[in-house]
This record gives C-alpha cells, sequence and structure tokens, in this order.
C-alpha cells in the first residue's frame, strides 16, 4: 500500500537536463525536432523539449545561419543593419510555408529609438543558410510620412520587431508585432509567399501604445478551447527590468483580445501625462501568468542551494501538440543571484475550467495530466502569489498548509478543493476563486517528484503552489539543526548572517558569550585582539526544540586575513582558512586540475584556461580591505577573471587582465553591483609577471600595478557586508576561465597604503 505522501517522497531516477541560451526563443517543430530562433541571432534544438543543443549564439560572420560561401550574415541583411544603424538582429520568428521552404521574419532596432526594420529571409533548411528577401516593414522615420500616410508618431505607430507569424483555424497567414512604441500591431499576410497582404499600413493595433512597456506577442490557438491567445511580456528585459508574461484571448485570430476581467486589452495603454515608460497605467490588466519568483528552499528542507525561481522570466512562444493535446511555454528566464545569465525553459501550460491557461510550476518533463488522489494533495506548500504589479522584487514563497478538512491555513486563509480527477479551486479570503490543476511535478532542487498546483482567478492573478513533504515538528527541527552552518568562523572580521527562520516557519534565536564583540545578531566590533565568542542557536517550531552551539573567533582588523603561497598547494598559510578547491570552468563547475611552476616567490599556480580555484567563503567580510597578487597571464582574453568576489549574482568584484570595450579593453577592477568600470588604461602583459594589488576604504579605490597606482576612484560599491560571500580564481559564473600563472595571493583586513603596497611589488 502506498502511503499518503508516495507521490512526493518515493525515490526516483533522478531527471537531467541540458540548458541552452537563447534570448526571447521563437519556438517551430519540423521533423520531430523542436527549433527554437531568438535575438543576437541564437538558436538551438531538441527532440523532447527538455535537453537543448545550442546551434548558433551570435550576430558573426560565422553564424551559420546565414553563412553561404562568401555571403554572411553582415553582407546578407546590410539595407537592415544600415537602416537600423545596428550590428544586432532582435527577436526573430521561422515559419514554413506551403512551399516547404522555412521563412524567418527577422529585424534590427537602433535600440535607444523606434528605428526599425523588419524582413524576411528564406531558407530550403531550416537550419539555413537564409537569402534575405528584403525588408518588408521600418519604423523610426522621423519626420516621414509612415505606412498610412501620416508622419511617423512613436507615441502610435508601432516599433517594427518581435515578430510572430501563425497561420489561423482557417488557414490564413497573420502576422503580429511590436514593441513599445505605438503597441502591438497585427496583419494579414499571403500565405504563398510570406509578405504582408496590401493596403493594410502597419495593420491593426491589438493594446499598448504610448511607449507602454509590453512587448514579445505571440500567439497560440488551441483546439481544446477554441480561442486564440495572445501571449505578450510587460515590464523590462533585464534583472531589475520585471519582466513578466501575461494573456488575452480572442475568438478571432485579429482580437479584440480581452483579459479574464472582459477588459479589451485594445484599450490598455500608458498614460500620456505620466512620465516615459509608465507601468501603473497596464499593470492592471491581461491575465499574469508569471512573473518574478523563488520556491525558496529554507534550511532544514530537501535538497540545496536557495530553490527555483525565475527573474524577468518572458519573451515567450508557445505550442500545441495535436498528438498528445498538451499545452507548451516556451520563454527565456534569469534566475536569482545569478545576474544576466538567461537560459530557455520549457513548462506545460494546462486550461482550467474557464478556459485560461494556467502554468505548470516547474520546468516540463512530459508529465501527464492524471487523476490525483485527494489524499495526495493535502499538506504544506510553497506558495506564491504573482499579483499584477510590474516589479523587480522577487515574490519568495510563503507556507501554505491544505488542510485534509478542506481548510486553508499558513500565509492565507480560505478553502480547496480537488474537483473531478485533478482539477484544482483555491479559494482564498478577499479574492474571486482560483482554478487550475494539481500536478505531479519533478522538482530540481528536491530531486523528487512532488504535488503542486497553478490556478489563476477572474483578476487575472495566478497562484502555485509546491508540496513539502510530511514532517513532524521534530523532524522539522532535527532537520534544521543537521544543516545551520555559519561557514568558516576561524577569522571573522565582518558582521554575520545569522538565519531566524527555517523550515516549516521553524524559528532561530541566538545568544553570544560576548555581545560587545559580536552581538546576538551577528553585528562584529572589532576588538583589539583576537577573541573567541560562543554563539547559540535555539531552534523551535511548536513544541520541539534543540539548541546548537558554533564557537567563533572575532579577529582584530587590518592584519593579514589569508595567503596562498603556491608552493605547490591551495593551502592558506596562515592556517585562518581551508585550502582552496580546483573547480572546472565556473564556479559551481566540479572537475579541473591544476599544475604547478616557479613563480615569483617559490612556486606558482598555473590555470591552464579551463580551470579554477574556489576559495573558502567569508575571506571579506567589511568594506575595508586589500587584495595583492602576482599574475601571468599566457593569454589576454575579454571578461576573465583572476581574483573574484561576489555577495549575490547581482553583486561582486572581479579583477580582468583584460576588460571591455567601454575601457579600451584595458586591465580593469569591475564590480557588479552599480557596473564600477576601474580601467586602468593599460593591459597587464602576457608572458611576463606583473604585480597587481587593490585597496578598498569605505568606498575608496585605489588599483595599482607593479607598486605604481594606476586607478584612484570613490564611491566604490559596498559587497562584502556579510562573512558568507563567494570567492574564485581564474573563475565566475559567466566567462572564460583565466589563463596564465598566479603567486603569492594576500588578503588584507584593511586598505594598505601606497607605501605598504609598494613593497609587496618588490
Amino acid at each position: 500500500m502506498l502511503s499518503l505522501n508516495a507521490t512526493a517522497e518515493a525515490p526516483y531516477a533522478p531527471l537531467t537536463f541540458q540548458n541552452a541560451s537563447v534570448h526571447d526563443p521563437s519556438v517551430i517543430r519540423t521533423g520531430g525536432t523542436f527549433y527554437v530562433f531568438g535575438s543576437h541571432l541564437a538558436s538551438a534544438k531538441s527532440t523532447d523539449l527538455m535537453n537543448w543543443n545550442q546551434i548558433t549564439t551570435s550576430v558573426s560572420a560565422t553564424n551559420k545561419l546565414f553563412l553561404n560561401g562568401s555571403s554572411n550574415v553582415f553582407t546578407e541583411l546590410a539595407e537592415t543593419f544600415n537602416w537600423a544603424q545596428t550590428n544586432t538582429l532582435w527577436a526573430p520568428d521561422v515559419i514554413r510555408l506551403a512551399d516547404g521552404k522555412y521563412y524567418m521574419y527577422y529585424n534590427a532596432c537602433k535600440g535607444d529609438s523606434p528605428r526599425s526594420a523588419l524582413g524576411i529571409a528564406v531558407a530550403d533548411n531550416i537550419e539555413g543558410p537564409y537569402v534575405n528577401k528584403g525588408i518588408i516593414l521600418k519604423s523610426g522615420m522621423w519626420g516621414q510620412a509612415s505606412y498610412d500616410g501620416t508622419i511617423y508618431d512613436a507615441l502610435k505607430h508601432p516599433n517594427t520587431v518581435d515578430p510572430n507569424v501563425f497561420f489561423d483555424n482557417g488557414g490564413r497567414l497573420w502576422m503580429v508585432y511590436g514593441s513599445y512604441s505605438g503597441g502591438i500591431f497585427i496583419m494579414q499576410m499571403n500565405p504563398v509567399n510570406g509578405m504582408p497582404l496590401p493596403g493594410q499600413g502597419y495593420g491593426k493595433r491589438l493594446m499598448g501604445g504610448n511607449h507602454s512597456r509590453i512587448e514579445g506577442a505571440y500567439v497560440m490557438y488551441s483546439p481544446v478551447t477554441q480561442y486564440y491567445y495572445l501571449f505578450t511580456s510587460f515590464g523590462g528585459l533585464d534583472a531589475a527590468g520585471g519582466y513578466n508574461m501575461r494573456v488575452a484571448r480572442s475568438t478571432s485570430p485579429d482580437g479584440p483580445y480581452v483579459d479574464a476581467q472582459g477588459v479589451n486589452m485594445a484599450n490598455v495603454k500608458a498614460d500620456p501625462a505620466k512620465p516615459l515608460f509608465d507601468d501603473a497605467s497596464i499593470a492592471p490588466y491581461g491575465v499574469k501568468i508569471m512573473g518574478n519568483f523563488l520556491f525558496e528552499r529554507k534550511i532544514g528542507e530537501a535538497g540545496t542551494g536557495i530553490g527555483t525561481g525565475y527573474v524577468s522570466a518572458g519573451h515567450n512562444s508557445a505550442y500545441y501538440d495535436p498528438a498528445t493535446r498538451r499545452h507548451f511555454l516556451i520563454f527565456h528566464s534569469r534566475f536569482p543571484e545569478r545576474g544576466e545569465q538567461h537560459e530557455v525553459r520549457v513548462h506545460q501550460m494546462f486550461m482550467n475550467a474557464d478556459g485560461w491557461p494556467v502554468v505548470a510550476p516547474y520546468r516540463n518533463t512530459n508529465e501527464t495530466l492524471a487523476a490525483v488522489p485527494r489524499g495526495f494533495v493535502f499538506g504544506d506548500y510553497m506558495f506564491v502569489n504573482h499579483g499584477k504589479d510590474i516589479s523587480a522584487a522577487i515574490k519568495k514563497s510563503k507556507l501554505l498548509t491544505l488542510n485534509a478538512n478542506g481548510t486553508i491555513g499558513g500565509a492565507a486563509s480560505g478553502t480547496w478543493a480537488l474537483v473531478g480527477n485533478n482539477q484544482a479551486e483555491i479559494n482564498l479570503a478577499g479574492s474571486p476563486p482560483f482554478k487550475g490543476v494539481f500536478l505531479n511535478q519533478w522538482d530540481e532542487t528536491s530531486r523528487s517528484y512532488v504535488m503542486t498546483f497553478t490556478a489563476t482567478s477572474r483578476d487575472g492573478i495566478s497562484v502555485m503552489g509546491s508540496r513539502l513533504p510530511l514532517r513532524s515538528d521534530m523532524q522539522v527541527v532535527q532537520a534544521v539543526y543537521s544543516e545551520l552552518s555559519l561557514g568558516n568562523t576561524n577569522a571573522v572580521t565582518g558582521d554575520i548572517v545569522l538565519p531566524t527562520s527555517a523550515a516549516r516557519d521553524s524559528v532561530i534565536s541566538w545568544a553570544s558569550s560576548n555581545p560587545s564583540v559580536l552581538s546576538n545578531t551577528g553585528q562584529v566590533t572589532s576588538p583589539a585582539n583576537d577573541v573567541s565568542v560562543t554563539l547559540t542557536a535555539t531552534i523551535t517550531k511548536g513544541h520541539a526544540r534543540a539548541v546548537k552551539t558554533f564557537v567563533v573567533t572575532v579577529r582584530k582588523l587590518g592584519g593579514m586575513v589569508a595567503h596562498y603561497t603556491f608552493d605547490g598547494s591551495l593551502a592558506d598559510s596562515t592556517g585562518a582558512y581551508g585550502a582552496g578547491m580546483v573547480v572546472g570552468s565556473k564556479i559551481d563547475v566540479a572537475g579541473g586540475s591544476m599544475s604547478y611552476e616557479a613563480g615569483v616567490k617559490g612556486s606558482a599556480a598555473v590555470f591552464n584556461g579551463a580551470t579554477g580555484v574556489r576559495l573558502p567563503d567569508g575571506l571579506i567580510s567589511s568594506n575595508s580591505y586589500t587584495v595583492a597578487m602576482w599574475l601571468k597571464p599566457a593569454q589576454l582574453t575579454a571578461f576573465s577573471t583572476t581574483f573574484f568576489g561576489a555577495r549575490t549574482g547581482d553583486s561582486w568584484i572581479s579583477f580582468l587582465p583584460k576588460g571591455h570595450d567601454f575601457v579600451g579593453g584595458a586591465s580593469m577592477l569591475w564590480s557588479g553591483t552599480a557596473w564600477y568600470d576601474a580601467g586602468l588604461g593599460m593591459n597587464i602583459p602576457s608572458g611576463q609577471w606583473s604585480h597587481v594589488a587593490f585597496t578598498v576604504k569605505n568606498g575608496t579605490l585605489n588599483v595599482y600595478v607593479n607598486g605604481a597606482k594606476r586607478f584612484s576612484g570613490v564611491n566604490f560599491p559596498n559587497v562584502f557586508t556579510t562573512a558568507n560571500a563567494v570567492f574564485a580564481l581564474g573563475v565566475n559564473w559567466w566567462d572564460a576561465p583565466y589563463k596564465g600563472s598566479m603567486d603569492d595571493l594576500r588578503i588584507y583586513g584593511a586598505a594598505l597604503t601606497d607605501s605598504e603596497v609598494a613593497s609587496l611589488a618588490r
């Protein structure tokens, strides 16, 4: 007999995924293979919507999609690039017409204005090469007549980008397109040659205008409901932009499209009386199916890491599989604490009782919507309410309990019901009913199958839940006790983050044996000499309780914190911190190898261009520090880091032997918190040793090469505010690893003087 939690806790072979980076992915299926084409001429393919193989990555003369003998994308689309005054491409769409050929609707935009060109290129093979057939629409022709005969006006005329071309249920061909500026438009196309039918101007406006932040339109017809669904993304696409996906529907391909409240989306546009890119006017409309969120894994829960979630997920396409009657949502997303890195994600969608799509909380594993026993449903859930806002804030999950008696407790109150085999109805106080489905899914964080629900209301708000394993209060406390850690406590110089909440809303309280040096909240006051302090954590949930202690050595600021000599090992010669660990091409990639050679002082570590070193966490935990090292690059590669430290994926520092184009490719100290570029006006040479050091003192930054000051500035970001920052040599989360040698890395808990730095370079 199965237990009530069998679906959530039974062991299964782990599922794996292969990821690709394609921004604004537009999907097409041909010959059993799914392809996505996106901005910057990136593309990837998959046979199962789980494992993606990257095909192309960027607009370049070697991109195979347009590579045909001596012709390449720059020669083929020269007119487009010339008009749009850019060397990149935005989101394309590919469709196959009756002649069996593949038609790519490409587009380019200047970016700081809607000066854009949209055209068609055709190929016999979906992977190219594509041959240009010409521009079909332009925008941004300032002071000139537009396609409707009036002078181009960016408040009402479209930006001719982001096309999606589709056949309606009757075989007619349409193109929906547009972004910001005058809004989202649709026009009818010739199904024989893919060109616009004459006499339409820019076509018909469906929504937006007055520079509303609405873009990425895509239309999917569902035979299940007999509606056309118009997907768009509201907000900005970067990690701070608040991108979120919304949907409206219509019985006709060219609208009108309405939301769940019955609002005609053609009436939704920014208020011209408000500041540019006014979000407040458009936020209440459309059915918001997903925004920034995190199913937060708390201390004591299954798995590792911070949990599963998305940041600025959007610019989606959608696909209906007639053979399986499944609906899929294909989009790109950034991720919590991973900066601007983005990847393709695919989730299944299901039509709820009111005919609106609801998005499965976790990524697609081609799961089947099956009958769900009621006993598998009730329990504790990580719960997210996506709301209607357009915001960069990440909505972290809260604890919600679906009780066996049909009531709801925890983060919200109300009732729940399992309707039929798998339909969900969630009734929360003060809201119309949320209707959706219960679905068993694979959770990448816990690496197990869990019960989930996803539902939306007639207010256009979506909610999601992910069930946690059944545990008693004592089991929760024991799990928190086992995982609770403060990291390296042998050489603390800055404040310590002391967690106060953990799994299932359990509470952690702290007491210090010496609050004048290390407070009950983790605040450090630098002592005159090193001091050992005992921190006592009391973990409680209900009547269950456990106590755990930590001995912390608080060190006097100003001295050497760590010293990695690389004399045949990665040990810290001060003994305060552990040895570094060899990793692969990224901080969190296992593997790699390290060798040593004669250095400036004894031996030196040799980085082979595929390997890095993960240093202990917490090496720097204040806004006053010095980092000094000897470097001998074997080659200079843009963005490759030598010393990298990060509190989060958005807050970091990195020393680059070769920086980006804005500093002329010069060596630089870079920070991602406020994009601080400390360019040195020169490159440290390859093939010879240079001493590099940088000092930070409450925002004042100095960078030195061979003892000479090459940069001095103020307002450098305060990145290391806690004692749990991540540090690495030669690698980060994004860029190509450093290739070269490194010797005598020293880290100090204060900013050394010019003469002290000069003495290290001798």
